[in-house]
């Protein structure tokens, strides 16, 4: 997906440049064509310019770098506070202070100092002061942060610097030139191309176009603090799997060591169930061989009961034979 669109660029004006009296030569190559007197810019070149500028800010600030955004101009120094504010950028849109970047601990000590007036505002200092002190020290309070309120978290020197028309911000183009901080403009046709190091051929002056633009421009550092705090994402998804690993290893020692607890408390119960299914056809057949054992005494009663008479006839008949023998 394009991070700009040629779309984009024709409903906000951004192919508009400044009439043809007024061009800068060396901005020709920028050019596509000349209507009604007002140069029209090469928007496909402006697409792929911007390509490269934005993928240069997202690495910039995704190897930890900083951007400073500057835009002084009336139309769009809303614009430049509020896409700056919003990524968390650095930004000058008021005044830009001479030194800013060539001889920057001197303008540390002016931040550190507005710094120190607004603690004695917050904590009613200011109110235990003389009245002509107490208004000195606000007016100059005032005049502080309006040149450096976007530079009061800038603790070292910047990685690139986004600027809006670099003729009129000819001074911190200088400076960043001097500093070795790299460039990136919005360069209309009456602009000079030299100094920027990631030219953005555009319409400089409507407000729409400087503000797709810088809308794009703080996406992309956005979009490089992401990756910047990536690896640190991936650490912490790394230690809380190795921590849920553990304590899965443990919930299931333990519930290893209660399922063993569990089969052997259902394993004793079966020996007792195998015992006495054992146990039992072991006392049927006990009883049948009772029984087996038992039935041929009966049948020896029987046969003593049956064959008992015959003997006691016998006997008698031979009484009976005795007795005649006698009387004869």
């Amino acid at each position: 997906m394009d991070v700009l669109t040629m779309k984009e660029l024709l409903e906000t004006g951004v192919h508009f440049g400044h009439r043809t009296r007024k061009w800068n030569p060396k901005m020709s190559r920028y050019i596509f064509t000349e209507r009604k007197g007002i140069h029209i810019i090469d928007l496909e070149q402006t697409v792929d310019l911007f390509r490269k500028a934005y993928y240069s800010v997202r690495d910039s600030v995704a190897a930890g770098g900083e951007v400073v955004f500057v835009g002084t101009k009336k139309q769009v120094q809303a614009t430049i506070a509020e896409e700056a504010q919003r990524c968390g950028a650095h930004y000058v849109n008021r005044r830009w202070l001479g030194g800013t970047l060539t001889n920057f601990n001197t303008v540390k000590l002016s931040i550190d100092t507005m710094k120190k007036m607004e603690a004695m505002i917050e904590d009613g200092t200011v109110d235990h002061m003389p009245n002509k002190e107490a208004s000195k020290l606000r007016r100059r309070l005032v005049k502080l942060q309006r040149n450096l309120g976007g530079l009061r978290n800038m603790e070292k020197k910047p990685s690139l610097m986004y600027v809006i028309d670099p003729d009129s911000e000819a001074i911190a183009v200088h400076e960043a030139n001097l500093a070795g901080v790299p460039v990136i403009a919005i360069v209309d046709t009456n602009c000079n191309p030299d100094p920027i190091d990631y030219l953005i051929p555009g319409n400089d002056d409507a407000i729409k176009a400087t503000k797709l633009i810088t809308a794009r421009i703080a996406d992309a550092i956005l979009e490089g603090r992401e990756g910047r705090d990536a690896p640190e994402t991936a650490e912490a998804v790394d230690d809380k799997v190795e921590e849920t690993a553990e304590d899965k290893a443990e919930d299931s020692g333990t519930v290893v060591a209660a399922e063993a607890e569990t089969v052997a408390e259902d394993a004793a119960p079966k020996e007792d169930v195998e015992d006495k299914q054992t146990s039992e056809p072991a006392l049927d057949e006990a009883e049948e061989a009772d029984e087996s054992t038992e039935a041929p005494v009966v049948e020896e009663d029987v046969t003593v009961k049956e064959e008992a008479p015959v003997e006691e006839e016998a006997t008698v008949e031979e009484e009976a034979k005795e007795e005649a023998d006698d009387d004869d």
